[in-house]
């Protein structure tokens, strides 16, 4: 079939022959958007607006902080700390309004309207709180990204007798990926060609989960002095796979080819 921008990168990562195809899609996904942020685009005005409305969850932070671009990073969160600074302000403003309201209705009077009115508008700006301390704009960026990956490879499974192969021989999926690729195969694929691709995905499950466990398993043993002069197997990494199988990736090895 014809190959374009994004059937690439889903081709691509399918051929790592990876244990989830979708986490190395998700990692080069992720380490581009750290990359973009801290070079030029930082100083591009609609991206500044984004990255001072939205800011960075406390992984993205730490990602883009271990990049070596600490002028970078700081000009990002100069912007940005002037924009929490006026949210904060006005949300500040009715906090005060609210508690000179409680501290006024006198002790025990919480059954009074006003009262009611502010803890009801304590719990409002405690909510504004939550949503701002949890707005990443990177994270959002990955997952618009990913779900367009996830359309990308069911058009290859759907259109592509190679890809599908591929995939059938493959390692599988992690936890988090698979859920999410059940969801949009419903969405995506005809009654038979869903009933084929939960077929392949439960066979696959079976298999990779079984690997996993003997794995891990293995490792294990090596631990009792009555297996220490066996062969490691292929179990000198069976911790960080089994917890990249369980979580998605987050240890050991990266999914992609960084040098690339």
């Amino acid at each position: 079939m014809r190959y374009h921008i994004d059937t690439i990168p889903v081709w691509d990562a399918m051929k790592l022959d990876g244990e989830c195809l979708m986490c190395a899609l998700e990692r080069k996904t992720e380490l581009g958007e750290a990359e973009r942020y801290l070079g030029a685009s930082v100083m591009e005005p609609d991206v500044r607006v984004k990255v001072n409305d939205r800011g960075f969850c406390r992984k993205h932070h730490a990602m883009l902080f271990s990049m070596s671009n600490r002028l970078g990073h700081a000009l990002m969160l100069e912007s940005h700390m002037i924009e929490i600074r006026q949210k904060m302000d006005r949300i500040n403003d009715k906090l005060e309004k609210s508690a000179k309201q409680l501290v006024n209705a006198g002790l025990g009077d919480k059954l009074n309207g006003k009262a009611k009115a502010a803890t009801q508008e304590i719990l409002n700006q405690a909510q504004a709180v939550n949503e701002m301390a949890d707005s990443c704009l990177m994270c959002e960026s990955i997952a618009e990204n990913m779900g367009r990956y996830l359309h990308t490879f069911f058009h290859l499974y759907q259109h592509d007798t190679d890809f599908r192969t591929k995939f059938k021989n493959s390692k599988g999926l992690c936890l988090p990926h698979l859920g999410q690729m059940l969801e949009v195969a419903a969405q995506e694929l005809n009654a038979k060609d869903l009933g084929e691709f939960v077929q392949t995905v439960t066979k696959l499950n079976r298999e990779n989960y079984d690997r996993i466990q003997e794995d891990i398993s293995w490792f294990i043993k090596k631990f009792d002095y009555r297996y220490e002069n066996e062969s490691w197997k292929n179990s000198k990494d069976a911790v960080e796979r089994t917890v990249n199988k369980a979580r998605g990736w987050c240890v050991g090895k990266e999914p992609i080819d960084t040098e690339r």
